[in-house]
């Protein structure tokens, strides 16, 4: 029997998890908490599909194009294609295992509008699509547990991959349960980590998401690719601890976004772009929002009751929790916020890195969204992509390597790999450092934030890229406190090192298109429309635009 390793238990993970082992493979699961704390649990606004209801004029080629048009001409055909055209059958198989979609009076499912879309194709769970997937594909995979086909291993976190000459077979997981590294041998390696929320600090995702993995493998030989492609999601809501998402769902119901000035509120968005203006592309809205030199605020007091308690509860309940507003007679402030990577590992086609066996998936990978995402496609493209790596892992007819027994020219032996690892972990068990790895991702978030925002400039991004050495420099002289979780402290290079590539993508592209701004390139160039791929060899970033496309291959 083939054995698969999953980094990660969000709805790519689980999606992926599940069409392995209905085709046979073992799977083990691995991931730090529960999939009811991921951070797909989170997602609010629905998920995109075409069903075959005539009365609603829409296609699965309309979907396609409006997914290009709104991913810049970086989405890659062929890609976007397959996901448009298993949207619905993907929607059918979340209602079979007990997602339950809001419907109208005659038991029909209600879709709402959201912006860069041509139809309102954007069904949803009332205000928690996100929770209600996750539920139905929880108790799916606690079936299969069952039946012994996924194991899952919690408190894990992933370490660093198994590689030789190209080619992965498996990884080294740290245990928090039992303080210790562990190799874990599989056929092939999923990575469904999610995106890199931590390296900005503040913004509307979880800092479980803290891009580790992506800057470890990395520095192991995968290709990274789009990083500069970062979505700023136009509306959330300031607390404390996090920005809070106002979801797209408000202005899909007719929520307005405006300004004062003189007295009277200025409907910038309708002004400048029609009636639909408030349903622009997030790109869009987030940069008219940063050129203003004023308070924005989205109202959706003027909507029914009756409709903001059944279709936005979540937005209601959130506002007032978070900031005492009654969204019924009072508008919300609204500020853009870091929200989804379009950037992530380089995959092909069939979501396989450019490293043998190593797969990655969902919000980690680089595929679908080109520039810039449509609300509505994460969470598809999330069980597409799952289902699309499982199937290539099935089809494989390589040799089952994950057994030790096997060990060879065809399975090399990492065990000295291991004991150096777990070496270097010991060696700072009984050290306390004077500067603290968290303060270190403070910096670096503050950096990030202010150098890389929603319009960058060279010099920014140069100031950026001389920060992040200097991090990279106190990283490397650091001696660690392993009182607190050694997670944090291992992590913190691959964190570094994935941001410097970040900032090196932003800086590479000299252009504008998409979530991509620069002030001093502000138009986009027909000469860059071609991914941007970065590679790291012995501590040098690479960079090279992929003519070709991954998304093609």
């Amino acid at each position: 029997m083939r054995n698969v390793l999953i980094i990660g238990s969000g709805i790519s993970g689980m999606a992926c998890a599940l069409r392995c082992a209905g085709q046979g493979i073992h799977v083990t699961l691995a991931a730090p908490f529960p999939s009811e704390r991921s951070q797909s649990v989170m997602a609010a606004g629905g998920i995109n599909a075409v069903l075959p209801l005539p009365e609603t004029g829409d296609s699965v080629a309309s979907h396609i194009e409006d997914t290009l048009k709104g991913g810049c001409g970086l989405g890659g055909r062929k890609a976007v294609t397959g996901l448009c055209q298993h949207a619905g059958e993907i929607l059918d198989y979340l209602k079979s295992i007990g997602t339950v979609f809001s419907v109208d009076d005659e038991g029909r499912p209600l879709a709402r509008a959201f912006g860069g879309q041509s139809h309102k194709r954007t069904y949803y769970c009332g205000a928690s699509t996100g929770k209600q997937i996750v539920s139905a594909l929880v108790m799916e995979t606690r079936r299969y547990e069952g039946q012994g086909m996924i194991e899952r291993r919690l408190w894990c976190c992933f370490h660093s991959a198994l590689i030789r000459d190209g080619v992965c077979y498996g990884a080294l997981l740290f245990d928090e349960a039992r303080g210790g590294l562990e190799a874990v041998y599989a056929d092939a390696v999923v990575i469904a980590t999610g995106g890199q929320n931590a390296l900005f600090g503040k913004t509307t995702g979880s800092t479980q998401c803290d891009g580790y993995t992506a800057g470890k493998l990395f520095m192991q030989g995968a290709e990274l690719k789009n990083l500069e492609f970062i979505q700023y999601h136009p509306t959330t809501l300031e607390t404390a601890q996090k920005r809070m998402l106002i979801s797209e769902a408000a202005r899909g119901e007719g929520g307005r976004l405006y300004y004062t000035s003189g007295g009277r509120s200025i409907y910038f968005m309708e002004e400048k772009y029609g009636p639909g203006g408030n349903l622009m592309t997030r790109d869009v809205i987030a940069r008219e929002m940063d050129a203003l030199d004023e308070k924005v605020w989205l109202d959706i007091s003027f909507l029914d009751r009756d409709l903001i308690d059944r279709r936005l509860p979540e937005v209601r309940d959130l506002c007032a929790k978070y900031g005492g507003i009654d969204v019924t007679c009072q508008p919300i402030p609204v500020e853009p916020s870091v929200h989804f990577f379009m950037g992530g590992l380089a995959v092909h086609l069939n979501h396989e890195t450019n490293i043998h066996n190593l797969f990655a998936v969902g919000e980690c990978a680089s595929m679908y969204h080109g520039a810039n995402r449509l609300g509505g496609n994460s969470l598809l493209a999330a069980i597409y992509s799952g289902n699309v790596a499982a199937d290539a892992i099935a089809a494989r007819k390589d040799v089952c390597i994950a057994g030790r027994e096997g060990k060879g020219p065809a399975h090399p032996d990492f065990d000295a790999d291991l004991n150096r690892q777990r070496d270097l972990l010991a060696s700072d068990r009984d050290t306390k450092s004077l500067f603290p790895v968290m303060y270190v991702r403070d910096m670096l978030a503050e950096t990030m934030q202010k150098q890389l925002g929603i319009v960058r400039s060279e010099d920014n991004l140069l100031k950026g890229l001389d920060e992040i050495d200097y991090y990279l420099d106190i990283a490397g002289k650091l001696h660690y406190d392993n009182s607190v979780m050694p997670y944090f402290n291992y992590s913190l290079q691959g964190i570094l090192t994935l941001a410097r590539a970040t900032m090196t993508c932003a800086l590479s592209r000299r252009e504008s298109r998409g979530a991509h701004n620069r002030s001093d390139y502000p138009k986009a160039d027909a000469s860059c429309q071609s991914a941007t791929i970065i590679s790291y060899d012995d501590r040098n970033y690479k960079v090279r635009l992929d003519e070709e496309g991954y998304y093609e291959s």
